[in-house]
């Protein structure tokens, strides 16, 4: 039986933390989408163009795993695509409640479709995307937190707006 999974997120931007749980998922599933959301309540960096295209640069030595744009419920994304699972990284403690609300709620809204968490990996559990965000708009060394391209873009990003 063939497994497929979305990695939903903002991803704004991708992060080596986002990559790490991406390869290790790569070894668990068959075919993973990483689904890039355009979260209107939320104002992004980068467009969901931008936070594609970063993504499908960073993610792209990954046979099975594809990166895709989408607006709307998650738990829709995934049935339109044949994606049985919803793979979300708990980073500590204080996201599981979150998390732990978002799946029974996806779990409610369909029973076709099931959540799976992982860990990440000791060294990224304190990267988040926002706390780049913030180390770059102040000119800050972000090196060890995205890839190459990813920094590259922050810091052309954050020229633009001073």
């Amino acid at each position: 039986m063939s497994v497929a999974a979305m990695y939903p997120g903002t991803f704004d931007p991708i992060t080596l933390g986002h990559e790490d749980l991406v390869r290790r998922a790569s070894r668990l599933f068959d075919r993973i989408v990483v689904a890039v959301a355009s979260n209107p309540s939320k104002t992004p960096m980068f467009t969901l163009e931008e936070r594609v295209a970063l993504a499908r640069k960073v993610l792209r030595n990954f046979n099975n795993v594809e990166v895709a744009g989408y607006d709307g419920l998650t738990v829709d994304f995934a049935m339109a695509n044949d994606l049985q699972v919803i793979l979300r990284g708990l980073r500590a403690v204080s996201d599981f409640e979150y998390e732990f609300q978002l799946a029974n709620m996806n779990r409610h809204l369909t029973d076709d479709v099931e959540t799976a968490f992982l860990t990440p990996t000791e060294k990224y559990t304190y990267i988040s995307s926002t706390l780049v965000r913030e180390i770059a708009s102040m000119g800050g060394n972000i090196t060890e937190f995205v890839s190459p391209e990813v920094k590259q873009a922050l810091i052309e990003r954050c020229k633009k707006k001073k």
